[in-house]
């Protein structure tokens, strides 16, 4: 009688490198994050700064429908309203980039654009997205945090008295992160651990979240 075979769950990591190769690792089990390691061309960091300066709220959403891999992104509309402001079509190039690259990698045709600037930590608690895979990159300030599988209790996840204060890893402005989130098949229980950074008075962020909704 041959012996039940036993499906062992692969070990839970982050990998990251410095080309755009780096997000493809985020199709292998057992990753919930992968991170490009890149840094923002001179003209778009100048952009979201200028951005960041003048104050000016923005928390923009729209879907992105493709129908095919070779179709461009519609982002006609994405903040529209800094259409003025020096390095904006380089900026709307690089979010298009990320749009399509992201369909690419995962077949998606619908995805969730999100675009906003904060001047406070939207989830400032270590918690997990119910989401398939997320996108986040910042373009201006501070970038989320993370934590290796291990540092804290899942079970106390959004309990602040349990959060850790040492071992908190960090996304830097520019890069780009894929976060692997419990609606992952084969993922459940596993998504990775993150939150948005705290804020000093007058700090500010840019931050965008792609979404895969189908």
């Amino acid at each position: 009688m041959l012996a039940p075979v036993i499906q062992l769950r692969p070990v839970i990591r982050q990998t990251r490198g410095e080309t755009p190769l780096a997000l493809a690792d985020i199709l292998d089990n057992g990753v919930n994050l992968a991170l490009w390691q890149r840094q923002l061309p001179l003209h778009i960091a100048e952009f979201g700064a200028l951005l960041v300066s003048l104050n000016e709220p923005l928390a923009e959403s729209l879907v992105v429908e493709l129908d095919s891999e070779e179709a461009e992104p519609n982002l006609l509309g994405l903040a529209a309203g800094c259409r003025d402001l020096e390095g904006y079509d380089g900026f709307i190039a690089d979010v298009a980039w990320l749009v399509s690259a992201f369909a690419c990698l995962l077949g998606a045709k619908r995805i969730g654009v999100r675009l906003r600037l904060l001047d406070k930590a939207m989830c400032p608690r270590f918690h997990v997205d119910h989401v398939p895979v997320r996108l986040i990159t910042t373009y201006a300030g501070i970038g989320s945090q993370w934590l290796r599988e291990g540092v804290m209790d899942r079970r106390q996840l959004s309990q602040a008295d349990a959060e850790p204060s040492e071992r908190i890893e960090q996304i830097h402005c520019g890069e780009v992160a894929l976060l692997k989130g419990e609606k992952w098949r084969g993922n459940e229980g596993y998504g990775l651990i993150h939150r948005s950074p705290a804020l000093a008075a007058n700090e500010r962020r840019l931050i965008l979240t792609l979404d895969w909704l189908a």
